[in-house]
């Protein structure tokens, strides 16, 4: 799947790169792996790789090499964080420092010969005494995690030799990340706790360990003893934001994970590789498909063409119900000589593993239809089929959104041949119309912007799209008319009868029957994508108006939260900042919140689209 060095558009792929996290790979003119990392804002950490001002001179070395990019979403730092590791040691590559196949694997250790034990990071044979937890995928991440357990637990991680000595505490103890048991600054009792406290959280007992927490943080607060009481809130929402369970090793055995996404008439399959509860990467295919396919048949005809040659995993685990599922099945293990499952509705680990495979689909999806060699020739495309005298170079449209004629929102979007251009989208609040009018709503938008434009605040367009029919697009004339605006060509997107992608209907001025456009014109997918993206901006700033027309709080307006509920999140959490940090596996987590209300919870806090 990878491009040379002429097919591979730097500058746009940065420009259009996500900023959710996950981890990036760069790979070498011979389609070579070099270098493995993971960003919390995907954007903002590749694109400093090409940053002089930033750029270290190991990376500006490394920098020269890269011909291709690829980057994997995933739903926390966290998570890319082990992703990354066992990418790291799969492929070895060469700017990584690697963990060899060789080595044997690191262990976290608990001495148990001292009144005060030592955590540390352990490799070897296991001939000290005292408690091993592991195995570890790297020696990174033992360090992570005991420097996570030193935040919350002042356990002392010194050498012996180190710690018998001392005659004052060192400099662990002033930024509060050990007890000095050293100088006998700690009782026993209470060095045992924190000891305890930290093997619970090594033997996975994270929950057990928050409600003891959750105890003792109520019955300091009873007592008046405000100060520990502080201290347990701390520990529990530090907690909370590092004991998610990895969806890396969450999953045994053998499994894929397929994903389908599809948008305007391409469509892209993405398959997730795990074999005893390992990542072995992910592959991507972009099958060239009709317009009348949807995902499902998209995967009931990948599925065998992909697999009847190749070995087979015991599980499937799909994103999309297959009408011939079972007949699929069968025939998968005949040829596999054992049983096959077709899986779609999964929950807990499978369910972040499709999750995570879905969201890497679409965001592969949006990357080639953002690739600028193919929006150039959609470019040329929309100049044939639309008989435009010269090459458009800058393109509008608008969509409106709204719930039941409330809180309407306009959404004015643009593309260029370079792609979208986000810094010129707008919105606008519509005021002053009846509830659900989408033509005033679209009359009272178009006037309002292409003043602006008239006024020579914004340039003008060569094409105006409108997501709507005839009275949206006849709404859209006579506020240029009266602008007396005469050089934008005004071109009506209506999804038809059907409301099939592929099938909608243009509509112009001044034509009294739609125009036919070719199925397969190249055009036809630049005005699909600049419409969903206007039907995208329009739902995201309509949820956005919504949300802030709440007059109540955000956790009392959530359908099926209760005040026992909210105060147990607010507990677990340690406040609503720590509710809107968390994830939806976080939320979910807790005791009787199920999945949707989960989502529901997240949803109010970070405004999503859902689109």
């Amino acid at each position: 799947m990878s491009e040379t060095i002429s097919e591979f558009d730097l500058k746009s792929f940065l420009e259009n790169l996500t900023q959710l996290p996950g981890i990036y790979k760069f790979f070498n003119l011979k389609s070579e792996i070099i270098y493995i990392g993971k960003a919390k804002n995907l954007k903002k950490r590749v694109n400093s790789y090409f940053s002089q001002s930033t750029a270290s001179l190991k990376q500006q070395v490394m920098v020269v090499k890269i011909t291709h990019i690829e980057v994997m979403i995933t739903p926390t730092e966290g998570e890319a964080l082990l992703l990354e590791s066992q990418q790291i040691k799969r492929y070895q590559p060469r700017y990584n420092i690697c963990l060899r196949d060789d080595k044997s694997y690191p262990y976290i250790f608990i001495s148990t010969l001292h009144d005060f034990p030592q955590i540390s990071s352990h490799r070897g044979a296991k001939r000290k005494q005292g408690q091993y937890y592991g195995p570890y995928p790297s020696a990174g991440a033992v360090k992570e995690t005991l420097k996570l357990l030193q935040k919350i637990f002042p356990v002392r991680q010194c050498e012996d030799s180190y710690y018998s000595n001392r005659s004052r505490p060192c400099l662990q103890h002033q930024i509060g990340r050990c007890s000095a048991p050293c100088v006998d600054l700690v009782s026993h009792e209470d060095y045992s706790e924190d000891l305890n406290n930290t093997i619970l959280f090594l033997e996975g007992q994270g929950d057990l360990l928050i409600n003891q927490l959750i105890s003792k943080m109520e019955l300091a607060a009873k007592k008046l003893e405000f100060e520990q009481a502080r201290i347990f809130r701390d520990q529990i929402v530090k907690l909370r934001t590092i004991l998610e369970k990895s969806f890396v090793h969450g999953e045994r055995g053998d499994v894929d994970i397929i994903a389908c996404a599809t948008k305007a008439t391409v469509a892209c399959v993405e398959i997730f590789f795990i074999r005893q509860g390992q990542s072995l990467g992910n592959k991507l295919f972009f099958p060239k498909i009709n317009p009348e396919h949807n995902e499902a048949a998209i995967l009931q005809a990948f599925i065998p063409q992909y697999y009847l040659e190749k070995r087979i995993p015991y599980e499937l685990i799909i994103s999309h119900s297959l009408d011939e599922s079972a007949l699929l099945a069968d025939v998968l293990a005949k040829q596999a000589q054992h049983n096959v499952i077709l899986s779609t509705n999964v929950r807990d680990e499978r369910l972040k593993w499709l999750q995570m495979a879905i969201a890497n689909a679409i965001n592969a999806l949006d990357s080639k239809l953002a690739e600028k060699q193919s929006i150039y020739a959609r470019f040329l495309s929309l100049k044939k089929e639309l008989n435009c005298h010269e090459l458009p170079q800058r393109l509008e449209c608008f969509d409106i959104s709204h719930t039941q004629g409330q809180q309407t929102v306009a959404s004015c979007v643009v593309f260029t041949q370079n792609g979208a251009l986000k810094s010129a989208y707008r919105r606008f609040n519509i005021e002053g119309i009846t509830g659900g009018d989408d033509c005033h709503a679209i009359y009272q938008a178009v006037s309002r912007r292409y003043q602006r434009i008239k006024d020579g605040e914004y340039q003008a367009p060569d094409l105006l799209f409108i997501d709507g029919g005839k009275g949206q697009v006849t709404a859209a004339q006579k506020a240029l008319s009266e602008l007396m605006i005469k050089n934008v060509m005004i071109v009506g997107v209506s999804k038809g009868v059907d409301r099939k992608a592929g099938m909608e209907k243009l509509i112009l001025v001044g034509q009294q029957h739609p125009l036919d456009i070719n199925s397969n014109a190249s055009a036809l997918l630049l005005i699909q994508h600049i419409r969903d993206e206007a039907h995208r901006f329009a739902i995201t700033a309509h949820r956005q108006r919504r949300g802030k027309a709440k007059q109540q709080s955000s956790l009392e307006g959530i359908k099926g939260l209760g005040q026992k509920r909210r105060q147990q999140l607010l507990k677990q959490f340690g406040g609503s900042q720590g509710i809107s940090r968390a994830s939806v596996e976080a939320l979910c987590s807790i005791k009787g919140i199920s999945r949707p209300l989960a989502q529901r919870i997240y949803d109010t806090f970070h405004h999503q689209d859902g689109t």
